[in-house]
């Protein structure tokens, strides 16, 4: 087993958001533009299977959120709302304009983020298997006992989680895969290692801690929906439908995919499948 890794070819910089974080960033390929967003528990190391595969024809950018991997950890600016302008902060540093934006898990609320705030700058938006802060069903889906780490955080859990960091992370990869070997060991512990530096749980939780905000942000985003084609990815055994029921709350335009056999964790349990799923989609290919 080998841990996550992008493309050898890939170059990296730290690019400065004017909202007060400095963005670990890689990039590679050519062509028409792509960025793909990661969530938690992750880094932006949870795109190679699908970053490998784009940088054949696409130019693919795959940045780490503020507070995560090697981006750094402000004090704030967790809202989705600001990471959109982190996100953009990249696109326009990178050289790029109008994109394609691929998005997972808490990435996806940074991809509504950046889709309602620059709505013709994103060409097609794809988000896989979370849902939206203050979106049908919100309220429903937090209700969920699975989901208590959405509100496990603050300075206890911090003390708590600390040196602990692969316990706690491993009943999250544990309670949304379909596939208990999956994420597998190299990759367990890669991530863990990036979790337990200095700062690393306190701004992922700090993640969690915006959703109050996000919810605020996201009921005024709605107003306008979104109308570039949005295709929802759902794992079977993890969101399913209710992706794309997500999705057409906020956007007029949403194709439904739902990955048979695959829970939360879409890169690692089911790549060949997923990548298929998000290649057709962008290249406005029809998909099974």
């Amino acid at each position: 087993m080998a841990q996550p890794s992008l493309p050898a070819t890939f170059r990296d910089r730290t690019v400065t958001s004017p909202e007060g974080a400095s963005i670990f960033v890689r990039s590679g390929g050519s062509g028409p533009a792509v960025m793909l967003i990661h969530g938690y528990a992750e880094t932006s190391d949870s795109w190679a299977p699908l970053a490998a595969s784009l940088a054949k024809s696409y130019s693919v950018v795959v940045p780490d959120l503020r507070g995560i991997g090697r981006s750094s950890r402000p004090a704030g600016g967790y809202d989705k709302k600001t990471q959109a302008a982190d996100m953009r902060a990249v696109v326009t540093a990178l050289g790029h304009d109008r994109t394609s934006v691929v998005s997972h898990d808490i990435g996806i609320m940074v991809a509504y983020a950046y889709a309602a705030r620059y709505p013709d700058k994103v060409e097609r938006l794809v988000v896989m298997d979370a849902p939206l802060p203050g979106i049908a069903p919100w309220d429903d889906i937090v209700r969920n006992p699975a989901l208590w780490h959405f509100s496990f955080r603050g300075p206890d859990a911090e003390r708590l989680v600390e040196g602990r960091e692969r316990i706690y992370l491993d009943r999250i990869w544990n309670d949304f895969t379909g596939d208990r070997g999956k994420p597998d060991e190299a990759t367990r512990a890669f991530y863990a290692a990036q979790y337990a530096e200095p700062g690393a749980m306190r701004a992922g939780f700090a993640q969690f801690a915006a959703f109050s905000q996000d919810a605020e942000d996201n009921r005024v985003f709605q107003r306008t929906k979104l109308t570039m084609p949005v295709l929802a990815i759902g794992g079977e055994k993890s969101f399913g439908a209710v992706q794309a029921a997500v999705m057409r709350n906020v956007a007029t335009d949403v194709c439904e995919a739902v990955v048979p056999g695959s829970g939360h964790w879409l890169m690692e349990e089911s790549p060949a499948k997923t990548v298929a799923l998000i290649e057709a989609f962008l290249m406005d290919r029809a998909f099974a």
